[in-house]
């Protein structure tokens, strides 16, 4: 339980780090910013300049960050509590079947 707890809070660093990296890099493309203008031009009603969906908020760096900590977090859940029904029920089947049995000679 524990190695399964590290390594998921581990994975959950690299995805924090890995989704701060690619918002940035699209962002300063201007992919967001793309995006935003396309849904803003389809939504709003003909002959006017204003109004339609705001899409930009939907894309914010604070929106996309909170809704990773949170997948991240269920993630270090999950992955916890599965490794370790995993590994007992591995442990009870390598009991009851008796397991791989390694036995190594010593070098003369």
């Amino acid at each position: 339980m524990k190695f399964s707890f590290v390594m998921s809070v581990v994975c959950f660093v690299v995805l924090l780090v890995a989704v701060t990296v690619l918002y940035m890099i699209l962002a300063g493309l201007g992919v967001f910013d793309a995006i935003s203008d396309t849904i803003n031009s389809l939504t709003k009603q003909q002959g006017e300049t204003t109004g339609g969906v705001d899409a930009g908020s939907w894309f914010s760096f604070f929106r996309v960050f909170g809704y990773t900590v949170l997948v991240g977090a269920l993630n270090v859940l999950l992955i916890t509590a599965l490794s370790t029904v995993g590994s007992v029920i591995y442990n009870l089947a390598a009991d009851l079947v008796g397991g791989v049995e390694v036995t190594l000679k010593e070098a003369e």
